[in-house]
């Protein structure tokens, strides 16, 4: 079982973004209030921190699906959906994170630097907010947009100051234990390192780490062995240290010639771009196992010819602890010079955040051929996010859909590019969303009338004071038509009082 890694797939989804709400408030005496339709939450982010209490992307690899939550849809009297919560994972620092595509996305070298990797998707407005005072009645809402979902490369290249490169079995893993507090697995067979061991090294007042990487042998960059695999792990390095044998005992093995074995590796393997290639950095030799006297003679006897070769040469026995104080501080040396150096380099430009250019529309348009006639395809950022907010299936939010992107130009724009009416006309990459151009519709306002609006929420059944009056002068006008009409017929003798009784006039009484 792998107990530790350094390269996996991470597949992602982050959190959709929840629905807006449609929504009419209604409380007593007021039935139809208005809309009150809440937003949806947004979706949740799948953030990359670095932490030193992490050293392998193991977990990773054990269990490489990882999801964020989801927003919540809105609802009703202005309430909100619920924001997806944030999915943090931790990884070593040190982590390269690429796309799918190889891209590099960021370099996680300091701990405590963070990186969104899978951004949530968009909260979608409720009528509430889409209301205003032309449309008072919004009958739609924007739907949430779909978080990312794809896959992300995490590779662990180690930070430390020294690296420890030779063929196996020649005491790489000893010198760490020798020279610092950590304990690697030691054996007596080869490739008895599987994966990098870090250790910490106090030389004076200077403290570095130094990196035990499995072991090379010749053609490893044609895969043989361990292959270069595991040389990730000393690209950020400020110095190599070479581990000789001296007391091995294959044959057609010397000093040397493993040496010259070793160096040919390391020029085959390829450093990214704008980083020293690794055989143009400090580089020192370890003639290791003095402790055997017959491996004593030999480094004597070959530390002449390595000294010509321009390398720096010291004689070390990690089991008797011999000349490891010389090289420790040979090491603390280096290593403070390259600091020295990497602090005088110019700071690295700030970041600037420009603002979007005046003749840029947000969008283009691409031409594309087929069968059935030209394509005419819209990309970008805004139309794409729009139609995924629009529910298709109403009339009204494809008619803000119509208006929103006529506001944005793509008319004048498909027209320009050759469009005729009846065009085939794609948003979004892919299949997209496809349909017929009709210019002559500005909107779609006129296939479903006046949008935005209400007539139960224009109501108003109460009367005006001066309508009250009116209506009350012209119930008196007809009671007093009424009466003199009944006077003008009894004077003509029309019809009389019943019963006998006689009406008196006003006039009789005078």
């Amino acid at each position: 079982m792998a107990t530790f890694v350094d390269q996996v797939t991470l597949h992602l989804r982050a959190g959709n973004g929840g629905h807006g709400c449609v929504s009419v408030k209604r409380e007593k005496f007021k039935p139809l209030a208005g809309p009150d339709g809440g937003n949806g939450g947004d979706g949740g982010d799948i953030v990359l921190v670095a932490d030193n209490q992490v050293t392998t992307l193991l977990g990773y690899h054990r269990n490489p699906h990882r999801a964020s939550e989801n927003g919540q849809p809105g609802m009703g009297d202005h309430r909100s959906g619920t924001t997806g919560a944030d999915l943090v994972l931790p990884v070593p620092v040190g982590t390269v994170v690429s796309d799918a595509s190889g891209e590099q996305l960021a370099d996680l070298s300091q701990a405590g630097m963070r990186v969104v990797v899978a951004e949530g998707g968009q909260g979608g407005l409720g009528n509430a907010a889409l209301s205003n005072q032309k449309r008072r009645a919004p009958g739609f809402a924007l739907l949430g947009t779909p978080g990312f979902e794809g896959d992300v490369t995490l590779e662990l290249k180690t930070v430390a100051d020294v690296a420890l490169v030779g063929f196996p079995s020649a005491g790489k893993s000893s010198l760490v234990a020798a020279m610092s507090a950590a304990r690697p697995k030691i054996a007596d067979y080869p490739f008895t390192t599987l994966h990098p061991n870090l250790g910490v090294v106090e030389s004076g007042q200077t403290r570095y780490t130094i990196a035990d990487v499995p072991g090379l042998i010749e053609g490893a960059s044609e895969g043989k062995g361990l292959g270069l695999e595991f040389l990730r792990h000393v690209e950020r390095c400020s110095a190599l240290l070479h581990v000789i044998d001296c007391a091995t005992l294959e044959p057609g093995r010397d000093p040397v010639s493993d040496l010259q074995v070793i160096l040919a590796e390391l020029a085959a393997y390829p450093v990214p771009e704008g980083q020293t290639p690794l055989l143009e950095r400090q580089q020192l030799v370890a003639l290791n196992k003095i402790d055997v006297p017959e491996a004593a003679e030999l480094a004597a006897f070959v530390r002449e010819d390595i000294e010509a070769m321009g390398f720096r040469v010291f004689e070390i026995s990690t089991v008797a602890h011999k000349g490891l104080r010389e090289l420790s501080f040979a090491l603390a040396e280096i290593v403070e010079a390259d600091r020295a150096a990497k602090a005088a380099e110019p700071v690295p430009e700030r970041i600037v955040l420009r603002p979007r250019a005046i003749d840029d529309a947000g969008f283009t348009i691409k031409v594309e051929g087929s069968h059935a006639g030209p394509v005419y395809r819209i990309l970008g950022a805004k139309p794409e996010r729009w139609v995924q907010q629009t529910d298709f299936q109403n009339d009204e939010a494809v008619g803000y859909l119509a208006d929103r992107l006529a506001k944005l130009g793509t008319e004048e724009a498909l027209l320009k590019a050759g469009a005729v009416p009846g065009a085939t006309v794609v948003i979004g990459p892919g299949a997209g969303i496809v349909f017929d151009w009709e210019p002559t519709i500005v909107s779609a306002a006129e296939l479903v009338g006046n949008r935005g609006t209400d007539p139960r929420l224009d109501r108003n059944d109460r009367r005006t004071t001066a309508e009250r009056r009116d209506e009350y002068h012209r119930r008196m006008d007809a009671k007093q038509a009424a009466r003199d009409e009944l006077g003008t017929e009894r004077e003509a003798g029309l019809w009389t009082d019943d019963e006998g009784f006689e009406v008196q006039r006003w006039e009789d009484e005078g």
